[in-house]
């Protein structure tokens, strides 16, 4: 596959390199004459939203013709944004209008699926931006200009390096670390309502100093997911392959969506990355959090964010009901249990989950508030030492047993990144997640994934305590870590 510019000339010149490599076009990839043709004439969609899928539990929404998002089908290789109307219910957690960003291109119907990453929110601290308290990203809404054609190089631009910076996956042009879902279409899916993409309910915190208004805070996620596939469905043609991904908030987003964004886009090759965002075992009707320390993280932000209440009545509306209802094996008690519905819905799906095993960062959202001896330890080093034993205990004790039952799911756990708290594998660069006693580094886990000839799943992770903190990083890592 080769980036090809709307002009003519360079298209035809580039029409020899196409045809010597033709061998390596993979499924959704559109030959030259075609690539040409949709320069002058982009191809309208092709399975737009049905009356079937506008119905039922949380529906995608039919094409509104009088409604301008200010997409130009035409302009190619270039990030849109994309207005959706307000009658979809998609909105950010302040109620400013939501939007999210396209990068289309002409020479492929493949499409990766984004999702943001940026932390979490379930009080008026960590919703309103306040200080000292880990948070959620953009409280204040989406600026139209929030992802824009950028380079990871240019450092006069640094307001827009976060976005840059975010993963060789979905950045087009990165100077030393490509990787082919990067020529794709791509769909960059903002986050903005602090609820990993699940939420459905409307909460009004208070200020408990009492000095600040309540503050109404619209945990809209599941919603706004819904406008994103719906707007794709209805615009773009449908991808042959197809990869949901996200880092963090995103990762656990794109996880917890893809049984709907899946079944919607009907997709022939679909593949999940879940990047550093675990859905650890935790039972809801168990009060033993020292068995599942992830346990009342789990129960606070599904009262934060949903209306759902176990036991309840399935036909309520709300995002856990909802993949119950869609997912065939979904036990609503057992979130992680999604691990295997997933796999048994989707057999032939490629799914992958990674994340560094001393993460200091979704650690920190997941124990740090809920466990007294983590949140009173005044000592910084000791606190994130505890926070790791947890991690690597739900990792090895509550997830990875999970994914050894089912026949599709891959893992891949490296030690130590010495970037961003050692979160999220695949921002930035793919450097630096090797697993050297396996001889395995990051990118072959990728491709591992991402990969429509199938095979085995990759499925490693690092016991070495000591070489990573000794080599992982470079000077670029303190340049870009400078400037966020």
């Amino acid at each position: 596959m080769i980036k090809t510019l709307r002009n003519l000339a360079p298209a035809f010149a580039a029409g020899l390199f196409v045809f010597s490599t033709s061998a390596h076009s993979e499924p959704g990839d559109y030959g030259f004459w075609d690539t040409v043709g949709n320069l002058f004439d982009p191809p309208d969609a092709n399975a737009p939203v049905t009356p079937e899928q506008a119905q039922g539990m949380y529906p995608l929404t039919l094409r509104d013709p009088d409604f301008n998002d200010d997409f130009d089908p035409g302009d190619y290789d270039n990030w849109q944004k994309v207005d959706v109307p307000a009658s979809t219910g998609a909105m950010c957690g302040n109620g400013s209008p939501y939007k999210f960003f396209v990068y289309r291109v002409p020479d492929t119907s493949n499409t990766i699926f984004y999702f943001e990453g940026g932390g979490a929110c379930w009080d008026y601290e960590s919703c309103s931006g306040a200080g000292g308290i880990r948070g959620a990203r953009n409280p204040n809404g989406i600026p139209d200009n929030y992802v824009q054609n950028i380079n990871l190089l240019d450092f006069e631009n640094s307001a827009n390096l976060a976005t840059a910076a975010v993963s060789p996956l979905i950045y087009t042009h990165h100077p030393y670390n490509r990787f082919k879902t990067g020529e794709w279409n791509l769909v960059y899916v903002p986050y903005c309502t602090g609820d990993i993409y699940v939420g459905d309910k409307t909460e009004i915190y208070q200020d408990l100093t009492g000095e600040n208004p309540d503050l109404v805070w619209h945990h809209n996620g599941v919603r706004n997911v819904q406008a994103v596939t719906s707007w794709v469905k209805n615009n773009l043609q449908k991808p042959k392959q197809m990869v949901t991904a996200g880092c963090s908030a995103g990762s656990i987003g794109a996880l917890l969506n893809y049984s709907k964004l899946r079944a919607d886009m009907n997709v022939d090759y679909g593949y999940l990355i879940d990047d550093s965002g675990p859905l650890y075992r935790a039972p809801l009707n168990s009060n033993d959090s020292n068995s599942y320390p992830s346990l009342p993280l789990h129960k606070k932000v599904l009262s934060s964010w949903t209306t759902f209440t176990a036991g309840g009545d399935p036909s309520d509306v709300n995002p856990v009901n909802m993949l119950a209802g869609i997912t065939p094996g979904f036990d609503s008690n057992e979130l992680a249990s999604l691990y295997t519905s997933l796999s048994n819905k989707f057999p032939d799906d490629r799914l992958g989950i990674t994340h560094f095993l001393a993460d200091g960062n979704f650690s920190s959202y997941s124990y740090e508030r809920f466990h007294d001896d983590i949140y009173n330890d005044p000592d910084p080093e000791s606190r994130l030492n505890k926070l790791r034993e947890k991690w690597q205990q739900d990792t090895h004790s509550n997830l990875i047993p999970l994914l050894e039952q089912t026949g599709n799911w891959g893992y891949y756990f490296p030690m130590y990144r010495d970037f961003n708290e050692s979160h999220c594998t695949t921002i930035l660069d793919l450097e630096y997640g090797e697993i050297a006693e396996h001889g395995l580094v990051l990118r072959d886990f990728l491709n591992n994934i991402v990969n429509y000839q199938g095979g085995s799943m990759m499925r490693a992770y690092e016991t070495d305590q000591v070489s990573d903190y000794e080599n992982n990083h470079n000077w670029f890592y303190d340049l870009v870590g400078g400037l966020l």
